[in-house]
């Protein structure tokens, strides 16, 4: 049995006179480089849209937890609810010491270093799991992980006074468990950040300072130490496994349109099950986020701190690479449908492999795959496809209306984002991992994200960091988070994701080469435009 997303659709937007949807697409160029990382904003943007959606209810409350054992870990989807924090969270009164500003009991905004020392561990004191994400996820836009590790390590040393000839072993008893879990759910976390030589060695020189105290320290270290390996040593296999996309085109697959067809295999060669073709989508889509770590979407935006003009936050290398590769994988997905829809030679055939790439859309829709969903409509928008008159009306194209109709830009995406927010609830109540699937689109969160970064990274008059800010990005990534890990319910099919990954695909000159090879230029322009192409690309005149 079919699940599908029950939206109420309405009226499809006016096309033109030929039945085809508009040229104009605003994903039709790449923007693979992270230099151009923030022109996602002008991609997804327009006056209509500019704006942001309200962001959900989100509050650091001041918490106050004791414990003689071991606190709590809560898992990432329990972490963040609709309505908030956790429900395991237990609030105190208010309290303005330490540079902590509070507002009907909620943290808005405090200095860096009173924010650095809540998060420190006492004997009778742990801060809470959200509280712990949010501010190790939005501190990087001020302070490297290393420093504020090496920081926090150092407050511990005084307060702790580990540094005493004899220690106090009944203190470090109740302290120890304590911060044993704060470097716990770091790593867990934010695993990439211990990639760092200087990161571990935080760790272990504080774990060496309470171990004398309890010798099942030694052990817990260890242990710590072998699932943070293991869990680097998955995610750099599962990186190395992802087929790397040549950087090579093939323009002159051209030529071949007047060739056998058996020379340049086609999607319908490889599979002809649209359901099947959207599954594997999903595959691709899910192991490209599964590698993408939280800090990412706060590392390819980081900037100066107008506190510290001298140097920015992450002055090596910004450390962005899955999410990266992430958006190479959109722009190629994009490419690969205008590519199979022009390089047939017979106008019945483009129209098959459309209405086959239309009924792949529509299954990525009711999976909840929203960015493969988007790649596929921008690809048949793209110039070179939406100039094929001729093909488009051979091209039963009322299901197309619609689905480009849910992501149409207007409104800021309302249509797009009332869906997302369907297949979100369907997530939460889910009996299944097929139900668990949302795959957002991606240029539209980066987009999202940005802003909230923007906002996160500007101090408040009176030098404070904005932790409301900090909070409205924490639970966007944190949303994030909780999809990306749903484990995929489909068989994976190794042919069909080999194609998805290597199969040749044009330029945007070879695309529009391909395209009036298909279907004559119409005017002048077009008939200069092809006259320079077949030169440059085929070597014909």
């Amino acid at each position: 049995m079919e699940i599908e997303l029950s939206f109420q659709v309405p009226l499809p937007i006016s096309c033109g006179a030929q039945g085809r949807i508009s040229s104009s697409v605003p994903l039709e160029f790449p923007f693979c480089s992270l230099g151009v990382l923030p022109l996602i904003v002008s991609l997804c943007s327009s006056e209509k849209c500019l704006a942001l959606s309200t962001p959900p209810t989100f509050s650091i409350i001041q918490t106050t937890i004791s414990t003689e054992g071991m606190p709590q870990t809560l898992s990432s989807t329990s972490m963040f609810t609709p309505c908030g924090f956790s429900p395991h969270l237990h609030t105190s009164k208010e309290d303005e010491q330490g540079g902590l500003i509070f507002q009907d009991g909620n943290l808005t905004s405090a200095s860096l270093d009173a924010l650095i020392q809540h998060l420190i561990p006492t004997t009778d004191y742990y801060p809470e799991k959200a509280y712990i994400f949010t501010f190790l996820l939005s501190s990087r836009l001020f302070i490297e992980p290393h420093e504020l590790l090496s920081r926090v390590c150092h407050k511990c040393i005084e307060q702790q006074r580990l540094d005493d000839p004899v220690l106090d072993k009944a203190r470090i008893r109740k302290f120890g468990p304590k911060i044993l879990q704060l470097l716990t759910e770091w790593t867990e976390t934010f695993p990439y950040d211990f990639q760092e030589e200087r990161m571990i060695g935080h760790l272990k020189d504080m774990i060496h300072r309470i171990a004398p105290c309890d010798e099942a320290y030694w052990k817990k270290m260890n242990q710590l130490l072998q699932t943070l390996n293991q869990k680097l040593a998955t995610l750099s296999h599962g990186q190395e496994g992802i087929v790397k996309i040549s950087a090579a085109v093939s323009d002159k697959l051209v030529a071949f349109k007047s060739k056998p067809p058996s020379i340049q295999r086609e999607i319908l060669s490889v599979c002809s099950d649209p359901y099947t073709l959207a599954q594997q989508l999903t595959h691709v889509e899910l192991e490209r986020l599964s590698h993408i770590g939280p800090e990412e979407f706060v590392q390819a935006f980081v900037h100066k701190d107008p506190l510290d003009g001298t140097k920015t936050c992450f002055s090596e290398q910004k450390k962005t690479s899955n999410l990266e590769a992430y958006v190479k994988w959109f722009n190629r997905l994009c490419y690969l449908v205008a590519t199979e829809i022009c390089m047939p030679a017979k106008k019945k055939q483009r129209a098959q492999v459309i209405e086959f790439f239309i009924d792949v859309a529509r299954e990525c829709f009711n999976i909840g795959n929203f960015n493969s969903l988007m790649a596929i409509i921008s690809g048949m928008n793209m110039s070179p496809v939406s100039r094929l008159k001729k093909t488009w009306s051979k091209v039963k194209t009322a299901k197309f209306f619609i689905l480009d109709h849910q992501m149409d830009p207007t409104g800021n995406f309302y249509n797009y984002r009332t869906a997302l927010r369907g297949a979100a609830h369907r997530s939460l109540t889910a009996h299944s991992n097929r139900e668990k699937i949302v795959i957002p689109f991606f240029s539209l969160l980066i987009k999202d994200i940005y802003f909230l970064n923007e906002g996160c990274a500007n101090r408040l008059p009176n030098g404070h960091v904005n932790f409301e800010k900090f909070l409205e990005l924490a639970k966007q990534v944190g949303e994030f988070i909780t999809w990306k890990q749903v484990e995929c319910p489909f068989e994976q099919d190794p042919n069909i994701i080999h194609y998805l990954h290597t199969a040749p695909i044009f330029t945007e000159d070879g695309l529009y080469l391909a395209s009036y090879e298909s279907e004559s230029p119409e005017n002048q322009t077009e008939k200069d435009r092809w006259k320079s192409l077949r030169s440059t690309i085929l070597g014909k005149t």
